[in-house]
């Protein structure tokens, strides 16, 4: 054929819609479960739904992104909602991000914060660094630093954050110590506001049933329940079975077992690449809370963040989101492990894949979407993206 797609996540599954929609009807869709949506897909607990790869959410700013999405399940089928995020520090919630809403702590505690704040590095003049904790002293301060943001993204990521470097980071809010400290004099939050501070989650489903319809109207060119673990990149070929003039790679590069007709050191490349595993719990309790999610920096909890089903979905309940090698089983409760949760931003991540899509792309082999381009896009962004591929390769 003349596309084969790798994986029917939102990457894939938005590249052969936007593909459907130019006329085109010459692809297919290789998929290894047996249904589609990647980490978006969703089941049904207590009757009601359950986003398995965690929470996954539509950002309200991205029209074209929109467009696409109505199309394949009307406007009227989803929710649209005010971010209300928080985190749980000294026995207490406040609003996210931290730096805009310590003025919810005690006037003892802002002192605290203010005064590291002011001589972090940033504020100083000092250069960035190009390591993560380095950067997180600099930009926030000593106080913040150790009491939420190490702790939380060990958690979320893992022990050794020297690992990780600082590009990816223009994506979080920008907040500066002036707008930290009006917001303490003014009780109220300043500063550029995290992503999502509007979203869009269905009525009646969960994030699943776009991904799930989107795959009903691309039935006739999916095939289900295929591990794909071979590419010959010379004669594009997958599993020595399917052949294409081009390759859409959504899956992670790591799960191939042999890539041929690749130089050596490609391979080394992809064998550097990191991620962490994130397992998901349902816990039938509800919470007594507003918030749509709760970031927890406790090292004496498992879980670094919960998902209030309550306050944007059906059901009772919430879910908690684990770093798999912290995770306690519970016999209990539900529970779905992600092996490929988030792709792991490390210093020397960004020469490598740059250098290993360029190769790829030479040889007609695409990488698409947060495994395919090995970044920690969320699924709108995956959307577009698809969309730019489709239109630039067609």
């Amino acid at each position: 054929m003349k596309y084969l797609i790798l994986g029917a996540g939102p990457s894939g599954l938005s590249f052969a819609y936007r593909l459907l929609q130019k006329g085109e009807k010459d692809f297919l869709i290789l998929e290894k479960e047996a249904e589609a949506g990647g980490l978006c897909r969703s089941i049904e607990i207590n009757d009601a739904p359950l986003d398995i790869g965690g929470g996954h959410f539509v950002d309200t700013r991205d029209n074209m992104v929109l467009e696409l999405l109505f199309e394949v399940m009307p406007r009227e089928e989803w929710n649209i909602y005010e971010r209300n995020s928080q985190i749980a520090l000294y026995d207490q919630f406040i609003n996210s991000p931290i730096e805009s809403n310590i003025w919810q702590f005690s006037i003892e505690k802002q002192i605290d914060y203010l005064k590291e704040a002011a001589v972090a590095g940033c504020n100083l003049g000092e250069p960035k660094p190009n390591k993560f904790v380095e950067w997180i002293y600099w930009k926030l301060g000593k106080k913040i630093a150790e009491d939420y943001m190490i702790p939380y993204n060990q958690k979320m990521f893992g022990n050794d954050l020297d690992i990780l470097g600082t590009y990816w980071l223009d994506k979080l809010p920008n907040v500066s110590f002036e707008e930290t400290l009006r917001s303490c004099l003014e009780k109220k939050a300043y500063g550029t506001q995290p992503g999502h501070a509007k979203f869009l989650y269905p009525k009646k489903y969960g994030s699943g049933e776009v991904w799930k319809r989107m795959a009903d109207k691309l039935s006739s060119h999916i095939r289900y329940n295929i591990c794909i673990d071979r590419m010959d990149v010379e004669k594009l070929r997958i599993n020595d079975e399917y052949k294409a003039e081009k390759i859409i790679c959504t899956i992670p590069w790591t799960e191939f077992k042999e890539i041929s007709g690749l130089e050596c050191s490609y391979a080394d490349t992809i064998k550097q690449l990191r991620y962490s595993s994130i397992v998901v719990e349902y816990v039938a309790e509800n919470l007594q809370s507003d918030a749509q999610w709760i970031y927890y920096p406790d090292l004496n909890i498992s879980y670094h963040r919960i998902l209030n089903r309550t306050s944007f979905s059906q059901g009772d309940g919430y879910w908690t989101e684990t770093n798999a090698v912290r995770y306690k089983p519970n016999a209990e409760n539900y529970s779905y492990m992600n092996k490929y949760a988030y792709p792991l931003n490390t210093i020397d991540k960004p020469i490598m894949i740059k250098k290993l899509l360029k190769k790829m792309s030479e040889k007609n082999v695409f990488g698409l979407g947060r495994w395919g381009e090995w970044q920690h896009y969320n699924s709108d962004v995956v959307v577009r993206r698809a969309v730019e591929l489709a239109d630039r390769i067609h």
